[in-house]
């Protein structure tokens, strides 16, 4: 494929990319050609698409089928107040028009189901999953393992979140397969014993923090720079303000 051609305005704009030689033009170049599906555009999807928008990549898609409310501000920071009342994806899509014009946005507003999911991932080089449900979850890493996509996983409780990489389709350095999701969770918890930021409660800025490692981890597989999280995870305890990182393998 052509290289995507950066203009006068765009190499001014991801200067501080381009100047960093792990990045630099080519890698510029691979962010706005990437296309990228975001899961949800809650308090993980914000930062993630906000941070991806200001990083250049080409094509951004967003699912979720929600509309904004007051409650979601807290956290959820790519929406504003005047954005209650309206759906989430036409709200984070009007944000990143002022974040970065450049930017391509596709709208799902819908749930995505094991009918649907393996065909809206095909499109896409990259998923991100900000979802908030176990069910939703699953459907999204057997279809993105299935589609043979990288997926970045997260998922956050009151003051604690983790982050890893699934490229279950990949061998890994030690010649064997990459873990995929249900080697690290391989059935969902009983119902309720989990239970929602609704009920539970979350720190806001927790959210910003995992979102944000996330975005990170894209950028490194859409330049193809570092070593993604494939068959580590990564734990944040916000209380404790310490990290720690947990390797897992194929079962």
């Amino acid at each position: 494929m052509t290289p995507a051609a950066l203009t006068d305005e765009e190499l001014e704009r991801y200067a501080r990319h381009i100047v960093l030689p792990e990045i630099g033009g080519a890698g510029q170049q691979r962010l706005k050609r990437a296309r990228v599906l975001v899961i949800g555009a809650g308090g993980l999807g914000a930062p993630v698409l906000e941070y991806l928008a200001a990083a250049g990549v080409g094509t951004l898609g967003i699912v979720d089928d929600d509309i904004v409310s007051l409650s979601n501000l807290q956290r959820q920071v790519i929406h504003a107040t005047d954005a209650i009342g309206t759906a989430k994806t036409e709200s984070a899509k009007a944000a990143i028009a002022l974040i970065n014009p450049n930017v391509s946005v596709e709208l799902y507003e819908f749930r995505l189901t094991a009918d649907n999911a393996a065909a809206l991932i095909a499109r896409y080089d990259i998923v991100v999953d900000g979802s908030d449900n176990f069910e939703t979850r699953y459907v999204v890493a057997d279809a993105s393992a299935a589609e043979k996509r990288p997926l970045v996983h997260a998922a956050v409780g009151r003051f604690d979140g983790s982050v890893t990489v699934l490229k279950p389709f990949e061998i890994g350095a030690d010649g064997k397969p990459n873990p995929g999701y249900r080697d690290l969770f391989p059935e969902a918890p009983p119902e309720g014993l989990v239970p929602s930021c609704a009920v539970a409660g979350v720190v806001g800025a927790l959210t910003g923090v995992i979102g944000t490692l996330q975005a990170m981890e894209a950028i490194k597989l859409i330049t193809g720079i570092g070593e993604p999280l494939v068959g580590r995870l990564l734990l944040y305890d916000a209380l404790s303000a310490r990290f720690d990182t947990i390797r897992y393998k194929r079962n």
